[in-house]
Order: C-alpha cells, then structure tokens, then sequence
C-alpha cells in the first residue's frame, strides 16, 4: 500500500476506541428510534479492514507524522473566525457534533499554543437539511471574518449552498458529504475531506459479493441525495444479486411494508443507502419480522446512534465508511473537549481538516482568497489519510474502512 494509506499504527488503537464509542456518552436523541429493540450496552461498532475501491484488503504502510494544529506557537493573527455548517440539531445531529467535536480538538491545540493567534469558530446549524442551509448561507457568507468553512456536512445541503460558497470565494472543506456528483459542479472552493460514494460503493459491494458471498440482495435506499447517489453505485456493483429493492422517505419510522417485501424476497443480505435516524427502526423492524439477513450500510448509518436506535437488532450489522477510526491519544483529547463523549463517525475527518485550514492562518493565510490559495496546494498527512486534492475537489489516494457491530 502508498505511504499516503491510512496509518498502521491506527488500526490497533482504533479498536479500543471504537468499542468505547459504541457504548459510550451520546449526544443525540435518536435512541429511541429502535423502539423494542432491546439493549445496546455491550454491542460496538469495532473496525475490520481497510478495503480499496475493488473490495480489496488493503494492508498497513508505515506510520506517517500527521500536520499538528498547534504550530510552533508563533502564529500572528486578529479577527480570524473559521465557520462550522452542519446538523447540531434534528435527528442527524449526532453526525454533525462529531465532526464539530473534531475540530474543537484541533482549534483547543492551536489557541492553547498560539496566544496571539485565538481563531474563532463560529457555528452554523443546518439541522442537515438543504432549505435550513440555504437560510443560513448568507450569513456565513456575509460574516467578513469568516475566511473558510468546515462542513456542510450532508450531501444534499452541499448541494444546495457550495454555489453559493463558490461564488464569495469562500473555502468549504467538507468532512462527510460523498455524493460523486458534488466535485462535477466546477465549484473551485469545494474540497472532500474523504472518499466518495463512487469509490465507497464499488467498495462495499465488491466487499459484499467477494467476502459475505449472498446470493439475493435487497437494496433499500432513502429520498436523499445522498442514499440516491450510494444506491445507484451499489446497484451498478451488485447486478444480478439485487433481486428486490424498495424506497424510504426521511423521517419514517414505521416500515411494516419493506419488511414484507425482504421476507418474502428471502435475501441473504439487506442493504440500505441513507441515513441512522432511518436505518435504526429499520433494522429493528426487520429482525422482530423475523427477517434474518445481515444488515449492510454506509457512513450514512456507521454512528452510534444507529446501534442506540436498533439495539440488539444491530448486532453483525455490516458498516463501510471512507472516515477513518480515532486513535488513542486523539480520543483521549476529543472527550475532554466534548465532556465525555466519544469520537464518531467523521471526527478524525474534522479535526484534519480544522488543522489544514489552522495550519493555512498560521501560514498568513488570513483572507478567503489566500486560505482557498493554500488550501488547492495543500500536501500533508493527517490522523485519517494524506490530503492532497486535484482540481475538482477530490483526493487523490483513497481508500474504505469495513466495521461490523459486535
């Protein structure tokens, strides 16, 4: 594997911190999703390989020193603010906070190391959804001292407003949002902190045909843009073996309906492109039908939230993601700046890309148009990967991680 892989040193530590984060402190409402699902309390969302775009494994290279948010301490700055956008309320708040709790981590090391450079964060809550993010763009937009931008956060809401960033030259590095046809738009300010769907799910479906070897399929996908655009690449990998596909709405809870359908198609495997806040009851439904196929989702689902919502019903579940797991030192700090929660999904992402956009002010980088200058160039290792992005916005090295529910 190139030395720009996620570093080896991760996939040990990681373990431990992943099972703390399936049992630990959560912030969000959603656990009651599952209903009836039965106890969470031993089940973790526990890491199992690292896979390529062809579902390959992909082995460990050597150790790569990840960009440190707190410099040399000399940094000069006044007035600076960098933004957050994303879900810190609704029902994917949770996916949002981990990615806010990330780049705390990062902004506490520069601001402890740099007393005349205190950079600001000013957050903006989408609730993870498009009309709510289009409301809340012009702010962003209009707040002169806001140089660059963490989020949005989901694909849709990107979508929406990356025109909008685009336009006041503003930088808008996203920690999570996957759908492939974001990078398309010709948006010069748009940077993907990871993997997309286009590599996430050939990957996973190479990993299910190759590894889980079932010979039905039902693909479940929700009315997001990005559980469309996951469902359209994990159909394209899977062909034959779909036999039964059904469709979701955001915010249902009761799918009596879709559960007929799998128990009746008889399949070896579920999969659902879209989101925990629906993949929760979903999954729980299923198992008290009597359904019996192994569960298979994205980063959309990989959350505590989801193993809260479903339960029980969420043990063997199988979770991609292109977000990488949180080392020991790194969970230790992020529970200390969140007050006791755990890293989740993304937050390795937002503290990477927090140090990239800190490591930009530090630089001199103190106007929208030098940290979108310093940024395009950008070449360094994070916790998570290497970053280095080409001229649509994507990286260049990417890779998946697999992770089960035990």
């Amino acid at each position: 594997m190139a030395r720009h892989s996620v570093r080896g040193v991760i996939a040990v530590s990681a373990v431990v911190a992943l099972a703390l984060t399936g049992c630990g402190e959560k912030e969000t409402g959603s656990g009651g999703n599952g209903g009836g699902g039965g106890s969470s309390d031993e089940l973790t969302i526990q890491p199992l390989q690292q896979i390529d775009k062809e579902g390959k494994p992909v082995e460990a290279g050597e150790d790569a020193e990840p960009a440190d948010p707190a410099g040399d301490g000399s940094a000069k700055c006044e007035g600076i603010a960098l933004g957050f956008a994303g879900a810190l309320t609704g029902d994917n708040a949770a996916l949002g906070k981990n990615i806010r709790w990330g780049m705390e981590v990062a902004i506490k090391k520069h601001n402890d190391a740099n007393p005349d450079c205190q950079v600001e964060v000013k957050e903006f809550d989408t609730e993870g959804a498009p009309e709510k993010a289009t409301q809340v763009a012009p702010s962003i937009i209009g707040d002169a001292s806001v140089i660059a931008l963490l989020g949005p956060a989901f694909s849709g809401e990107t979508n929406a407003v990356s025109g909008q960033f685009a336009d006041a030259g503003l930088p808008a590095l996203s920690a999570s949002a996957t759908n492939p046809d974001l990078s398309k738009n010709g948006w010069k300010t748009f940077f993907r902190g990871l993997a997309n769907d286009a590599v996430q799910g050939p990957a996973l479906a190479a990993y299910v045909k190759n590894e889980m070897k079932p010979e039905k399929v039902c693909l479940i996908k929700d009315d997001s843009d990005y559980g469309k655009g996951f469902a359209a690449e994990l159909k394209t990998g899977l062909g034959d073996l779909v036999t039964c596909e059904a469709d979701t709405k955001t915010k249902d809870k009761e799918f009596s309906a879709i559960v007929t359908q799998v128990k009746d198609a008889d399949v070896d495997a579920v999969i659902y492109a879209g989101y925990y806040a629906e993949a929760a009851p979903l999954a729980q439904q299923l198992k008290e039908g009597g359904v019996e196929a192994t569960f298979v989702s994205g980063d959309g689902v990989n959350d505590p939230a989801f193993v809260d919502g479903a339960g029980s019903a969420s043990k063997g579940a199988i979770l991609s993601c292109p977000c990488g797991p949180a080392p020991e030192d790194f969970a230790a700090e992020y529970e200390e700046v969140s007050g006791g929660a755990v890293p989740g999904v993304y937050s390795t992402e937002g503290y990477d890309l927090a140090t990239i956009m800190l490591k930009g002010i530090d630089s001199g980088a103190t106007t929208r148009e030098a940290m979108l200058e310093f940024v395009t160039n950008y070449d360094g290792d994070g916790l998570a990967r290497h970053y280095k992005w080409d001229g649509t916005g994507e990286l260049e090295e990417n890779n998946i991680w697999v992770y089960e529910v035990k």
